[in-house]
Parts: structure tokens; C-alpha cells; sequence
């Protein structure tokens, strides 16, 4: 069995002038969501109980089946928690009966305390065995039930104290050890999901730089012909899953950092929320903070063409997880069909030419933003 790795070749072209202009207008982003059944019932955190009493896999599934006709296709879940050998046969029913799949298992290689001093970069030699074994074992069933890839999150690889860590030999752990999950399982693209700290007080890969560099470093681990092969056929098997809040924990901007996973074509997927710069994970739905920087970030997204999934990622701990969605749902539409709606060629004009029209592009997205505002100046 082969999993049908989708082409994200098309993210890499270049464009200016009057190409990009005509892409612009031409191109529409494809809101085709997801959403992790993790958070359909956030549990408690460090400092207070849960608010909302769990939920079945059962009732999780059928809220996500409820909402497939305002644009939900797919489901993400990890391995072995919430997705294991006892229920694959409920996800391949749901799937059959309602058309909505799995797009993607992740190892959980953050939680258990035998991770306690990392995962696949664990100087613990049956403890990095432990998260290699299971990451073969979430390809394997990534294939088994059809998914696009499957993501790996470094969340609990790291160091809380600089001093003397042989931050070399870690990256190289963890590099080899998913390299070699990958030969064991060849064909299933990976999309690392980098976060600068927490758990950890610093994660390893952990922005968007850094996680193209491992993109690259583990591709060029890779030795089983079935990868290779698709490797000099230009298929990337190594991609990314940035997630927006992560995003602002690293103080990123949001348009750059998509822009760039785009340019060497490794954007697989996407997450969504909302978070202030630095500061804990919030995970926030989506344009609650920094309603401008989810706009540049779609709009960079338009630019690039990218054509993959807009995964929902939320903790909503005070209201019904369908309210959440919904809102994540709407501000993401809103937002795409005010980009589609704004001016692409003044646009491009402004970034191109920059100095015959200082402070245009502002102007441009003021009365973008405040359509129904009254006395503003006339802007030729």
C-alpha cells in the first residue's frame, strides 16, 4: 500500500508584476477544514479543572460529522490515545458511512513519562526506542487508514538549562531516529510542527526556520529506495504543519514564515488560532488576537497558492466546541473573501514600486477593513 502524497511543488513558483496579478485574481484559497478530536473535550490544565465532562470517541465523531456541511472534511487524532488498534474499525465506519476520514495520526511522543528526557532525541537509548517504535507503528497506520501524513510535534524534546548540552548530538537523535521510522515505512510524508518552548523551557526545531532545516536534514538520512525514488522525482517527503500560534510564541510574522515554507514547496498543512506574541499557548480561535496578521497570512497563502487543508486547532475551554468551530470556521471565510475582494493590482503596484506610492497600501487597507466608515479621504 502507497500513500497518494499530494504535490506541493506549485508553492514554489515565483511570481511579479502582471503574472502575480493575474494569479490573484485568478486564484482562490480552498477552505477545506479540519480539526483535532483533542480539544472536543479540553480537559484541565495545570491550574484548574476541567469545566466540560468528556466525551466519547463516539460523541466526538458525531459532532464532527455535524458540522461537515459548513466546510469540515477531516479529522486529525494521535496515536496511541485517542487512535489505536481497538478502534481504527469506528474511524474506517465513519469514513464509509459519512465521508469524513482521518487526514492525518500523530506519534504522541510528549506525553508519557517515559519521555521524560526527550523522545526521539532521548540520550535514553530504550526510551528513543520506545518513540521510534511508535512512530513506525503511526506510519503504518497513517497508510492503513488512508491519511495524507502524518505529523511529528517535538513538544517534550528539548533542555531547560543550556549549560553543557550537546545540542548537536540531540538534533542528530532525533534527525536519524525519524529518518529511520520513515525507511521502515517508506512512502508517508511527515510534516513537522516546530514550537519554540513549553513544554520544554526551549523545544528542539522549534520555528520555521529550523524545521525546514530538519526537513532537509532528515531527507538526506533518508536510504530506502522507495524514498529515494520519490525524492529525485522532486516529492518532498518531509514538510511542515505550522501552527499560528506557535508561530507567535517565536515572535514570527506570519505572512513571512508561511511565504518561506512555501518557497522550498514543504507547506503540507496548516494550523489555526490565535495567540499573543510570546506568552503561553493560548490557542485561541482564530482572529480573536491579531485579526491583521491572520489576513497577511492568508493573503501570503493566496500569493503562494497554496491548495491544502486549514486544520482548526483550539482550546475552547469555555464554550461548546461547535460555537468554537464555527467562530474559526466564519473568521477564516470573512477573511478570505475580503483578500479575494481587495484591490490585487494597487496591491502589487505598492510592493513593487514602493516610493512612488508611500503609505498607499495602508490607505488601501483601511477602507478595506472599514468598509462602512464615514469621512474618510478620498483616496485616487
Amino acid at each position: 500500500m502507497e500513500m497518494p502524497i499530494q504535490d506541493l511543488s506549485g508553492q514554489k513558483v515565483r511570481r511579479t508584476g502582471e503574472d502575480l496579478v493575474r494569479h490573484l485574481e485568478s486564484f482562490e484559497l480552498d477552505l477545506r477544514f479540519t480539526a483535532g478530536v483533542w480539544f472536543f473535550a479540553p480537559g484541565g490544565g495545570r491550574f484548574h479543572d476541567r469545566y466540560a465532562p468528556d466525551k466519547t470517541m463516539e460523541e466526538r465523531l458525531e459532532i464532527a460529522v455535524g458540522m461537515m456541511d459548513q466546510g469540515l472534511v477531516a479529522i486529525e487524532a494521535h496515536y496511541p490515545n485517542e487512535v489505536n488498534e481497538d478502534n481504527l474499525d469506528l474511524f474506517k465506519q465513519v469514513r464509509a458511512d459519512t465521508g469524513l476520514r482521518l487526514v492525518t495520526l500523530v506519534p504522541n511522543l510528549f506525553y508519557g513519562a517515559e519521555f521524560e528526557f526527550g523522545s526521539l532525541s532521548s540520550p535514553d537509548p530504550k526510551a528513543r526506542r520506545v518513540a521510534i517504535d511508535r512512530t513506525i507503528t503511526t506510519l503504518k497506520l497513517n497508510l492503513e487508514l488512508e491519511t495524507d501524513f502524518s505529523i511529528v510535534w517535538p513538544g517534550i524534546d528539548g533542555f531547560d538549562n543550556s549549560f553543557g548540552q550537546n545540542h548537536v548530538a540531540a538534533r542528530d537523535r532525533f534527525a536519524e531516529g525519524l529518518a529511520e521510522a520513515m525507511d521502515a515505512v517508506p512512502g508517508v510524508r511527515v510534516c513537522i510542527e516546530p514550537k519554540p518552548y513549553e513544554p520544554r523551557a526551549n523545544i528542539i526545531y522549534g520555528t520555521t526556520s529550523e524545521a525546514l532545516l530538519l526537513c532537509a536534514k532528515v531527507e538526506g538520512l533518508l536510504t530506502n529506495p522507495a524514498n529515494t525514488d520519490r525524492l529525485a522525482a522532486g516529492t518532498a517527503l518531509m514538510g511542515l504543519n505550522p501552527e499560528v500560534g506557535h508561530m507567535l510564541m517565536a515572535f514570527e510574522d506570519l505572512g513571512y514564515a508561511f511565504s518561506l515554507v512555501c518557497e522550498y514547496g514543504r507547506l503540507g498543512h496548516t494550523h489555526w488560532n490565535s495567540q499573543p506574541l510570546g506568552n503561553y499557548d493560548q490557542d485561541l480561535n482564530v482572529g480573536v488576537v491579531y485579526p491583521e496578521q491572520t489576513e497577511a497570512a492568508m493573503y501570503a497563502l493566496k500569493m503562494c497558492g497554496y491548495d491544502q487543508h486549514f486544520g482548526i486547532d483550539i482550546n475552547p475551554e469555555r464554550m461548546p466546541v461547535e460555537r468554537a468551530l464555527t467562530n474559526c470556521m466564519d473568521m477564516l471565510k470573512a477573511v478570505n473573501e475580503r483578500i479575494n475582494g481587495l484591490d490585487h493590482t494597487r496591491i502589487v503596484e505598492c510592493v513593487e514600486n514602493p516610493a512612488a506610492h508611500r503609505g498607499e497600501l495602508e490607505a488601501l487597507l483601511i477602507r478595506a477593513r472599514y468598509p462602512e466608515a464615514r469621512g474618510l479621504s478620498a483616496l485616487d
